[in-house]
């Protein structure tokens, strides 16, 4: 079973947060089908997913053309750790990905 999962969207202080805690696959973009829904010009309709595996926890893959990048360098895919800031495209917004977390501590 995945472990919890929040992702908070940031301009300087968190401004909207998502929390998952039985999803396997968690789809960011612009379109209304992903499970975070982003209205930016620069995100993809289908920008990033976070995909759970047993044997090495959450997965960050990039499935857009415009990027997405961590620590300003852009991936296709890597292990997520707690805390780590991605950005949507070269311009686009910020997220805080944390893992691990009580979803009892975060619903409040």
């Amino acid at each position: 079973m995945p472990s919890a999962i929040v992702l908070s969207l940031l301009n300087s202080i968190p401004v909207q947060s998502w929390t998952f805690s039985c999803e396997d696959v968690i789809r960011i973009g612009r379109a209304t089908d992903n499970h975070v829904v982003l209205f930016s010009a620069v995100v993809s309709r289908h920008h990033a997913q976070l995909q759970w595996s047993e044997d090495n926890g959450w997965q960050l893959q990039n499935i857009s053309p415009n990027g997405t990048y961590l620590d300003g360098t852009a991936i296709k895919e890597v292990t997520v750790t707690d805390g780590m800031v991605i950005r949507l495209a070269t311009s686009g917004p910020k997220i805080q990905i944390k893992v691990n977390i009580d979803v009892g501590d975060e619903a409040g």
